[in-house]
């Protein structure tokens, strides 16, 4: 594997494997690596020619107050299991090669509507900055496939509406939650937990779990079950966030109507913020 740092660097080398026939697939990560990025990098192989995944830490995503100085970096270990998984090249680009004439100055894309829901409206201004900085990545990379994790199911959300509405020439895929044997989603957050945490932490998947039963066996009370379901985390030692059953084709709050279904819940456990999501086809 090659590590690159700089956009000439990266355009240099992705233009001899374009002119050789090749088709890029690209992985765009915040580094901390785990099994579960190390799937996105297997799915992008086996879908493409030539992989590249990135590793950039955007300020831009963070708010005020959130993990950004403490956000882990492990660059080293993580060249090492990137290239365990035959990953191609790793763009590793410093703040200032990635936003040149700083950040204050960035032209910032904006998807409307749906950042302003759920995590967006705890975290305002996330995903605006998530959308700059994948459609910088792009921009960067230009890959005809990029991978991304289904953990983050609004993340993905916004970044599929970003690119059909702006004309992007990359195709979107979905990799499913890469979990434990306990169920719990692999994080790079989940780091920040002590033992005894990451035991508590199973209890958002099965509280998924548990509305996913009540719905296939018709139960259509959305609020009870949401609020069951709060009640049952902040027992185990959650703080709430929110936690939503929607529409998974737009996140739009759901009706007995509807049978494509996701339930999507983030909440507070001792240091770390905790998202799940579980999709429900009824």
């Amino acid at each position: 594997m090659i590590t690159l740092h700089t956009i000439a660097e990266l355009r240099a080398a992705l233009n001899k494997e374009r002119a050789a026939g090749k088709r890029i697939g690209f992985v765009p990560t915040m580094g901390n690596l785990h099994e579960g990025h190390l799937q996105l990098i297997d799915q992008a192989k086996a879908n493409s020619d030539v992989v590249v995944s990135s590793i950039f830490v955007n300020p831009l995503q963070f708010g005020a107050g959130e993990d950004l100085d403490n956000y882990p970096r492990t660059l080293v270990a993580d060249q090492e299991k990137l290239n365990s998984r035959g990953c191609n090249y790793l763009f590793a680009p410093t703040d200032a090669e990635v936003y040149p004439n700083g950040r204050e100055s960035q032209t910032q894309v904006e998807v409307p509507e749906i950042s302003d829901l759920y995590c967006g409206a705890t975290r305002p201004g996330h995903f605006r900055g998530v959308a700059t900085v994948v459609a910088k990545l792009f921009g960067m990379v230009q890959p005809d496939v990029a991978v991304f994790g289904e953990k983050d199911f609004q993340q993905l959300m916004v970044i599929r509406k970003m690119t059909e509405d702006l004309s992007l020439p990359v195709e979107i895929q979905g990799a499913p939650i890469a979990r434990n044997e306990q169920g719990l989603a692999l994080s790079s957050r989940n780091g920040y937990l002590s033992e005894q945490e990451l035991e508590t932490a199973t209890v958002l998947n099965a509280s998924l779990r548990e509305i996913e039963a009540a719905l296939i066996e018709g139960n259509k009370d959305f609020d009870s079950l949401i609020e069951s379901a709060q009640q049952c985390l902040e027992t185990a030692g959650f703080k709430r966030d929110y936690l939503v059953i929607c529409r998974s084709q737009d996140l739009q709050p759901a009706t007995s109507e509807d049978s494509q279904l996701v339930v999507l819940a983030a909440a507070y456990l001792g240091p770390a913020r905790l998202i799940d999501n579980l999709q429900i086809n009824l």
